[in-house]
């Protein structure tokens, strides 16, 4: 009887390393990386191995996803991912949501947003979908009015009113914590701006409003949404766990969506 049961016991760890899966998942620097390599740690038993790729902007994750290069990623709202599979073509799809780390107003120089002076300098980002979020805050903020019709993604050219006369840098997303020593303020997503140890809750002269439609999102390429590999990354991620550490370490400037 011993015998057959250790036999059987090993018939189950031998299934199970078969069973077992490895993945490639893209993430951008700060909590988005540190999320998901706690995601790693909870999808280990289920038989998930995640290696986390960073990457340094907000292109590259996509491209390489739809190149096959890794197999999912987690770093983009829904607006974000819905502008590139328009102007690029990506065959990608949401599987999951994940969290949503409201924008943040950054400064050197002010200490709140009331202080900004005529003229001033507004550092944003390049990209359509997060330099429109920019600009979308800015207005909420009665800074600024945008022309009607132009959604989630307005430019600059959109502007209609702007009584101080704002200058806007448009800038890499990941180089706009650096470009506050040249800016009146910048409009910085909280990955960037906790990478560069900037404080959301401390260190922002304005926050993007809570119901912001920007949760962020866990893409792969069409029809791999129904892959054992993909059930169980969302499950890892939707765990009480991976819950617990968001809440622990981000102290409210990220929130999770489930």
């Amino acid at each position: 009887m011993l015998r057959i049961l250790t036999l059987t016991s090993a018939l189950a760890l031998s299934a199970a390393a078969a069973m077992a899966e490895d993945i490639k998942v893209g993430v951008s620097p700060g909590e988005h990386a540190e999320i998901m390599e706690e995601v790693a740690k909870v999808a280990e038993p289920l038989g998930l191995t995640i290696e986390v790729v960073e990457f340094s902007d907000y292109v590259i994750p996509n491209t390489a996803l739809a190149d096959g290069d890794i197999q999912a990623n987690s770093f983009q709202h829904r607006p974000y991912l819905e502008n590139q599979i328009k102007d690029r073509g990506f065959d990608l799809v949401e599987i999951a949501t994940t969290i949503t780390t409201p924008m943040g107003i950054y400064s050197d120089k002010l200490k709140d947003i009331a202080d900004l002076p005529k003229g001033a300098r507004i550092g944003i980002p390049n990209d359509p979908t997060n330099g429109g979020r920019a600009l979308l805050i800015l207005q909420d903020l009665g800074l600024i009015t945008l022309a009607e019709g132009t959604g989630l993604v307005p430019t600059p050219l959109d502007i209609t009113e702007n009584a101080k006369n704002l200058q806007f840098l448009e800038l890499d997303a990941a180089q706009l914590p650096r470009s506050l020593a040249d800016t009146e303020a910048s409009v910085i997503n909280t990955n960037y701006a906790l990478a560069a140890g900037l404080n959301p809750n401390t260190d922002t002269i304005a926050m993007e409003k809570a119901d912001s439609p920007y949760v962020n999102i866990i893409v792969v390429r069409k029809g791999d949404e129904t892959q054992d590999w993909a059930k169980k990354l969302v499950e890892a991620y939707h765990s009480p766990e991976v819950k617990a550490f968001i809440e622990e370490k981000y102290d409210g400037s990220v929130l999770t969506s489930w």
